[in-house]
């Protein structure tokens, strides 16, 4: 068993260009999250679920991943999220109350366009969850981390900010 679950959603994080449509698509396979861990030589787990972009999350989907959440024995849980909706999820998983740290995290550009961003955010995400020492459910996104009720998006800056 790994001391450190990473569980991927989905989200912009993950999504790679279709050069037939021409859009822009989630890779459910998590292929981003991989290339990392090579790059790191890291030892992790990567769970796939849900697989969406977070506008498109359900209640269900929230619910299949505090599920899963509950099953796991990994005390630590590193979320890879869509950024729109990343607070949604993290208020209902700290409804919950669950006896873990879970930190979720995301990226504003796909890595497959800039791997820049996502691999700061996850990099800055799986550093403070590894030496967190309390349990609750937080954000960590460009270069600010705290409890979800404190990290917020600023749409109009196009990044999350610590709010007080």
């Amino acid at each position: 068993m790994h001391n450190l679950l990473i569980i991927s959603t989905g989200g912009t994080f993950n999504k790679v260009y279709d050069r037939v449509s021409g859009e822009l698509l989630i890779d459910k396979e998590s292929h981003a999250l991989k290339e990392i861990a090579q790059k790191w030589l890291c030892d992790f787990e990567v769970l796939n679920l849900i697989g969406k972009d977070s506008l498109e999350m359900t209640t269900q989907d929230r619910l299949e991943l505090l599920a899963t959440l509950s099953m796991r024995e990994e005390r630590k849980v590193l979320i890879v999220h869509g950024t729109d909706t990343m607070h949604l999820t993290a208020e209902y998983l700290a409804d919950a109350e669950l006896e873990k740290s879970v930190v979720l995290t995301g990226a504003m550009v796909p890595y497959s366009i800039d791997p820049v961003e996502a691999s700061a955010n996850f990099a800055f995400a799986c550093g403070y969850l590894r030496q967190l020492q309390k349990e609750g459910v937080f954000i960590a996104m460009n270069g600010v981390v705290g409890s979800y009720e404190k990290v917020k998006k600023d749409r109009k800056k196009g990044r999350f900010l610590l709010r007080s």
